[in-house]
């Protein structure tokens, strides 16, 4: 099997490498010249997670990473997948499968990930999201974890799970692309909230954001057509240990940085997906107060009120609790 990584960063160099290191597959890894990323592996031939496996061939011609693929994995930030499908689609790509490796929900239209690629003129049959709880750190070490593929073809993502699982990797076909994409995204805004408790030392109160937060999510997705019982599957609450505890976890440790008053450096998706998530909830008419929170947190001009806006949520008026 031919497979492109588009995205040499964090997930996107530990998808060439696993994909050829445990699947000996034949990988091209593809980044921007300009890239940081990118320029670590082609200089050093490893980043701070991996090591680059010498079967992998590292590029920064995009035409040659995608003419080379039957299937092209995508792990780049969210917000910029639009964009990025505007230089992929100058290439032949009727015979592709796509592959979202990434979580995220568009800020400007509120579209899922998966919608972002067939309005950039890719079949949806065509196309598959990989989610769930994991990180590389565990991985590289061997320690194993479960991650959901999901797509709107049965054909193609029991294909791809039944090919990417191994002893490092157990697969499950998803059976609701909504909720798989909204909840994978919205585990990241969780992340930020349990994040802030930590750094204010209220870590008890993570036990009620879980199952509030997946509550939460859960209506989000019903409003939006998908099933909600999937809030409660793999691709998010599955997803909390990794996100709302780990030490590894971006967005967990970003929400710990604002509450301390430091600056985080690297990405954390929960930012815009809050914002995003936001929106959603004022369009469908759902109530998400903890994304809201958030979002006022992550927003807020003065960083110091951001403890004080995620605590106003236990001032709000008891209710029922389902």
């Amino acid at each position: 099997m031919k497979i492109s990584v588009l995205g040499c960063g964090r997930w996107g160099s530990f998808i060439a490498w696993y994909l050829a290191t445990y699947k000996h597959y034949e990988v091209t890894s593809w980044g921007p010249e300009e890239d940081y990323s990118y320029q670590v592996l082609k200089t050093t031939g490893k980043n701070e997670y991996v090591a680059l496996d010498p079967r992998i061939r590292l590029t920064a011609d995009l035409e040659e990473a995608v003419s080379f693929a039957e299937i092209v994995i995508i792990s780049i930030s969210s917000q910029g997948l639009r964009g990025f499908m505007k230089r992929v689609t100058q290439y032949d790509v009727s015979d592709k499968k796509f592959v979202l490796c990434m979580k995220g929900i568009e800020v400007e239209t509120g579209k899922r990930l998966s919608e972002v690629l067939t309005e950039s003129g890719i079949d949806a049959q065509n196309i598959a999201v990989w989610v769930g709880p994991g990180h590389i750190q565990a991985f590289t070490q061997g320690i194993p974890n479960c991650m959901v593929i999901d797509s709107a073809s049965q054909s193609l993502k029991t294909f791809l799970a039944d090919n990417f699982k191994s002893n490092l990797i157990r697969f499950y076909y998803g059976t609701d692309l909504i909720g798989t994409e909204i909840g994978a995204a919205a585990k990241n805004v969780m992340g930020i909230a349990a994040g802030a408790l930590d750094g204010a030392g209220y870590v008890s109160l993570k036990g009620p954001l879980m199952a509030r937060g997946a509550r939460e999510v859960a209506r989000l997705i019903k409003a939006m057509g998908g099933n909600e019982l999937s809030a409660y599957g793999l691709a998010h609450l599955g997803d909390y240990e990794t996100t709302l505890f780990s030490p590894f976890s971006h967005n967990r440790a970003y929400g710990e940085s604002m509450v301390r008053g430091s600056r985080f450096t690297k990405l954390a998706e929960g930012v815009t997906t809050s914002l995003a998530m936001k929106k959603l909830g004022e369009r469908y008419g759902v109530e998400l107060p903890i994304t809201d929170a958030v979002c006022e947190a992550c927003y807020s001009e003065d960083k110091t009120d951001c403890l004080e806006i995620i605590l106003k949520l236990f001032s709000r008026d008891s209710k029922a609790e389902f």
